[in-house]
């Protein structure tokens, strides 16, 4: 039996904070309300074990690592890439790996092959992603090297950066590997991958630094992997290869 801190024990569940935009890991369902996803049935595997109800609540992205500091919610689970930069403010235990995608519209005759292909080009962000960092630190790069700046244009969920690109106002999308194959999946041959995923990292459950949920999370997790469920959730929404042996606090390589 895993221990749960009297507090969540006696309030009987989790409030969870997720940004319902990154199909398939969290979007809304059909009815226009409910939030599903591999993150959503992975966390109501993780309440069934640890005897807790997980209650999801749809919230922006940039605004969840600062809910949890100021203790709006008790658990943030929205792909968060686990960066040692984050791990300064919150707690990850890891769950998932990822890396970031390039997709264009399904005519462009664009390739980007990595980030070096983005100068002078227009992508289209989803706000407080790691990518709008990775955008902004390779438009340096370009214009140091005299070449034309990388026009970032950035939204507050990943529905506003998909329509960028497909009405032509951006020229190339970047987003979570699995996120970004589900787009181009689901939008009926409107976008294509183009290039290779390139840094993967791990996805991390986030709770309040110092948080003593962390422990029990971290056992929920690792009892999930052992038991095959997790497997399971993985095949479910077909993104197996970004499953983990093991979950991990804090293992931010950067």
């Amino acid at each position: 039996m895993i221990k749960v801190p009297a507090k969540y024990q006696k309030k009987g569940s989790l409030i969870v904070a997720t940004d319902a935009s990154y199909a398939p890991m969290e979007f809304i369902d059909k009815d226009g309300k409910t939030v599903v996803g591999m993150d959503v049935d992975i966390g109501h595997a993780i309440g069934k074990i640890l005897g807790l109800k997980l209650k999801f609540e749809n919230a922006s992205f940039d605004s969840i690592i600062p809910a949890l500091q100021s203790g709006k919610y008790d658990v943030g689970m929205s792909s968060f890439s686990d960066t040692k930069k984050r791990e300064e403010v919150v707690d990850f235990v890891t769950y998932f790996s990822a890396g970031t995608s390039f997709y264009v519209k399904a005519h462009s005759d664009l390739k980007v092959n990595g980030l070096d292909d983005l100068c002078g080009k227009s992508v289209a962000i989803e706000k407080g992603t790691t990518q709008v960092d990775d955008a902004n630190a390779q438009s340096k790069k370009c214009t140091d090297a005299g070449k034309q700046a990388v026009t970032l244009l950035v939204f507050p969920d990943q529905n506003g950066a998909n329509l960028a690109i497909a009405s032509g106002r951006a020229q190339a999308g970047l987003a979570d590997s699995p996120v970004a194959a589900w787009i181009v999946k689901e939008s009926r041959n409107q976008f294509k991958l183009t290039g290779a995923a390139y840094n993967t990292v791990s996805y991390g459950v986030a709770v309040p630094k110092g948080s003593d949920l962390a422990a029990p999370l971290h056992e929920a997790i690792n009892q999930l992997i052992k038991s095959g469920e997790y497997a399971n959730i993985l095949r479910k929404w077909g993104i197996t290869q970004g499953g983990l042996k093991e979950s991990k606090v804090n293992d931010a390589a950067e």
